[in-house]
């Protein structure tokens, strides 16, 4: 017995172990595609790169590229990554910094002092180190803003195609998602008897006033600012006697003003349609479709996702939505693992889900992101002329410091 419930934790705690180790693996691709995404744009515009690099910190491994004199580096810290163009953080005064304190030797063989040989004359002669090209292009601010431009969305473009692939990889094999009437697990109801006017128990619910519905903020969207008594139409697909997928239209009648206090708010939408709060909850279920529904959905559910994202920011910034609502890179982890850890379908939704996150949030304008620096080229071209670089520089310096420390702030309160 005792035996039986050691191996059970043992179990559990591994899986917890994978789970954790399969979301830095989902974090730290997302990061590694969204930096490959700036150098691929780099390297076909033609920026000078100095080093590419997957995580932070000290390095585990470093090569240098005896073709381009790039330098590819596997560092300690497995939450970030960069790309060095060269000249990026500095003024145009400047003189062009190298990366490296030894530039253009070889970084993974002997890396001790070259000794001295005797040869056959009795010459002494150094043992020759590979000499590396210096990397080739032009330093990042000496291109032209349009550029520089493409190269920064270039980033956040990769990190969505890839949660586009994801997508369609998921409702390909799956189903594509929609909203579900279900019960709540536990909850002492027995489920009523359906009728043509009424939503009920495992119903699919496919769209409200003719807005599609995927997610459960979509709910909030497509009632909100309506008022008790109104009328709203719900495309429906239910189960007919022969346990056939039928779809229905119903006109309901709404229950109660529909005023939300934020997008987290499902019980006004619940009461609205006449779903008792206590007892249902609108669960997530995949459905099969033909192949063109299918790339349409993932375009479509991306979309959702990445306005859920703006949306809640908004409603952050308004005070609509609490920090505690919020999660910084450890919640992020937690919540990833166990979505990770609960087979391939969790796995690609989490994934997918994070891709769009980190594109829309990489794009906003917030100092130290790429959307800030597009902003800054943007002006530049306007203006024919380029914000002081030193005050740039302080910007995003002073972003950076902020964005780590509301990062631990979050996560700080969801420990408290």
């Amino acid at each position: 017995m005792y035996l039986t419930n050691y191996l059970l934790a043992f179990s559990d705690v591994m899986k917890s172990i994978g789970g954790v180790i399969l979301a830095i693996a989902i974090l730290l691709a997302m990061v590694t595609i969204h930096e490959f995404g700036h150098y691929v744009a780099g390297k076909i515009l033609g920026f000078k790169i100095n080093e590419f690099a997957v995580g932070f910190g000290p390095a585990l491994f470093k090569k240098r590229s005896k073709k381009t004199g790039e330098l590819f580096a596997l560092r300690v810290v497995p939450l970030g990554g960069y790309c060095a163009f060269d000249g990026e953080d500095e003024d145009d005064e400047e003189e062009p910094k190298q990366t490296d304190e030894t530039p253009f030797e070889e970084i993974n063989g002997d890396t001790e002092s070259p000794e001295k040989e005797q040869n056959d004359g009795g010459r002494v002669a150094l043992n020759e180190e590979p000499d590396y090209p210096e990397p080739k292009g032009k330093r990042f601010n000496d291109q032209p803003p349009w550029k520089r431009i493409i190269v920064l969305i270039a980033g956040a473009t990769m990190n969505y195609l890839l949660a586009l692939l994801l997508l369609f990889i998921m409702f390909g094999s799956y189903g594509c998602i929609h909203s579900y009437v279900a019960i709540y697990e536990g909850a002492n109801a027995t489920p009523p008897a359906m009728t043509e006017e009424t939503l009920g128990y495992r119903d699919i619910v496919l769209s409200v006033d003719n807005k599609d519905i995927y997610l459960a903020t979509d709910y909030a969207d497509a009632l909100s600012g309506k008022k008790q008594g109104e009328t709203v139409v719900v495309e429906i697909l239910r189960k007919n006697d022969e346990g056939e997928w039928k779809e229905k239209t119903l006109t309901l009648t709404l229950q109660t003003d529909c005023k939300f206090a934020n997008m987290t708010d499902m019980k006004t939408a619940y009461t609205a349609l006449g779903l008792d709060p206590e007892t249902y909850a609108f669960a997530s279920v995949m459905m099969k479709e033909g192949f063109f529904e299918t790339i349409g959905s993932a375009f479509v559910y991306s979309g959702k996702i990445g306005g859920t994202v703006l949306r809640s920011l908004g409603e952050l910034l308004t005070g609509r939505l609490g920090l505690d609502a919020m999660g910084g890179p450890v919640t992020t982890i937690k919540i990833t693992s166990q979505a990770a850890a609960g087979g391939a379908l969790s796995f690609l939704n989490i994934a997918a889900f994070i891709g769009v996150n980190l594109a829309v949030f990489n794009l906003l304008p917030i100092p130290a992101l790429d959307g800030c620096k597009v902003i800054f080229c943007i002006i530049e071209w306007i203006r024919k002329k380029p914000v002081n670089r030193k005050v740039e520089a302080m910007i995003h310096f002073i972003g950076i410091i902020f964005l780590f420390g509301f990062a631990i702030l979050i996560d700080l309160l969801q420990l408290f």
